[in-house]
């Protein structure tokens, strides 16, 4: 990876605040020092998106995503969707961090380009181990795409 890992960008799309706080703790524990936006909307994420996309001067887009599915509005199905299907989107990393384990759920992401999928942990360890798994795979193993660069 060309770069410093904990300068890339991670959006963290999840509407459950308890959740995120404790990804938070979670990313601290695993010494993921990244800058995350987080967005708590399907659509507050595709406007993020869209908008860094239209305007490059605005800003680097993230190098991952984290997506929760169960959003209220455009769900994490939709985002997806969107994400996948744009030409300078779908080469971001998605990982769907969710508590579906429903086997359709799982199918219906893979299809629709999903690069991960990850049933969240329901203890605090659970997650910091899971989240340390991630940083380590997606930060130092993988080798991400710099922001707008094609």
């Amino acid at each position: 990876m060309t770069g410093n890992q904990s300068t890339r960008l991670i959006l963290v799309v999840e509407d459950s605040m308890d959740d995120y706080a404790a990804m938070q703790r979670a990313f601290a524990k695993a010494g993921l020092i990244n800058p995350i936006v987080h967005c708590q909307l399907g659509e507050e994420a595709l406007d993020y998106l869209f908008a860094r996309n239209r305007f490059e001067d605005r800003g680097e887009l993230p190098a991952l995503i984290l997506l929760d599915l169960n959003l209220p509005g455009i769900d994490g199905f939709e985002v997806l969707k969107q994400v996948k299907s744009d030409p300078e989107l779908r080469r971001i990393p998605v990982i769907v961090l969710t508590t579906s384990s429903d086997e359709r759920d799982i199918a219906r992401c893979y299809l629709s380009g999903a690069n991960t999928y990850v049933c969240k942990p329901v203890d605090l360890s659970g997650l910091i181990r899971a989240v340390g798994e991630l940083k380590q795979y997606w930060f130092e193993i993988a080798v991400l795409p710099r922001g707008n660069e094609a």
